[in-house]
């Protein structure tokens, strides 16, 4: 049954805001940034860096926005989004679908005219896998869901290297693999915490399909995983001594969570909140190297 929605309540330009996860896309776009200044020892021209982002921003807004449609019988059953503007019938499905059409639609047009074809293209094949394959398909037939998913959500680096550049480079795809390996972690830890939540809407998350050791046992072995990924860029003389060290503490402070989770002293959502942190500062860690320091790595040709 679809919610009513009232036509007395006056729809907001937040409601519009909210469909297009702006924490979520916000953190995506310090890392498309971030890939756009890594990707060049110069200036980026200014009009890919405001545009670049703008079409990416706005991609990734429209596929939020279909998210909300799709999954609006599951967020009335959740407390963490049975808020959310079409669960809670401030707007209705339709309007949602015409927005991210919209607003996709710019996205894409803007990033042809202003970046090159090639950004557009990989940013749609993107939006295309977090709203359609993700939303629709994996999110509901297995618990791998958020890995295999999780590809979609680590593009944003590669999509700024490439709006700058105009190609693909093995340094951008690791910048990926960093997020991508960040991202089963980080979601674990909040499905853990919200278990009951996902049991009751049906959705297979990790927790409700293998129990909570299992999960943090996998939380644990991907933090592991992270630590060794993120010395990578390091060891192709991407980065160097600044990088290494910042990567190295950070890393340990994301297993010293995951140990606290594994001795049942948190139920996941500091580890999830540090895990946010732990993205945020990696990719100003980064920043930083790349404009102070000089890289002295080891270079794999």
């Amino acid at each position: 049954m679809e919610p009513k929605v009232d036509n007395q309540m006056a729809i907001s330009w937040r409601d519009y805001l909210e469909l297009c996860k702006p924490n979520v896309v916000a953190l995506m776009l310090l890392t498309s940034l971030i890939g756009m200044l890594l990707a060049t020892p110069f200036a980026v021209p200014l009009d890919i860096l405001i545009f670049g982002n703008l079409g990416i921003a706005l991609c990734a807004g429209a596929a939020a926005a279909v998210n909300h449609v799709v999954d609006r019988h599951i967020d009335e059953k959740m407390a963490r989004t049975a808020n959310r503007p079409i669960a809670k019938g401030r707007l209705s499905p339709n309007q949602a679908v015409i927005f991210a059409l919209v607003i996709g639609l710019m996205g894409v047009v803007i990033l042809v005219l202003f970046t090159n074809v090639l950004t557009a293209w990989l940013t749609l094949a993107s939006s295309i896998g977090y709203a359609f394959i993700y939303t629709m398909y994996l999110k509901r037939a297995t618990p791998q869901n958020i890995v295999i998913g999780g590809l979609a959500g680590a593009a944003p680096p590669l999509l700024g290297w490439v709006a700058v550049t105009g190609e693909i480079h093995y340094n951008a795809l690791l910048l990926v693999l960093i997020i991508f390996v960040w991202t089963p972690p980080h979601f674990w830890a909040l499905a853990l915490h919200r278990k009951e939540e996902y049991a009751k809407a049906d959705i297979p998350m990790l927790p409700v399909t293998h129990g909570d050791t299992y999960t943090k046992i996998n939380i644990l072995l991907y933090t592991l995983m992270l630590i060794v990924v993120t010395i990578m860029p390091y060891l192709t003389g991407l980065f160097g001594w600044l990088y290494l060290t910042g990567c190295l503490i950070l890393g340990a402070g994301f297993l010293f969570y995951a140990g606290l989770m594994w001795l049942n002293k948190d139920s996941g959502m500091r580890t999830f909140k540090y895990s946010i942190i732990y993205l945020m500062v990696l990719f100003a860690i980064m920043l930083l190297d790349h404009y102070l320091v000089p890289t002295v790595a080891f270079q794999i040709n």
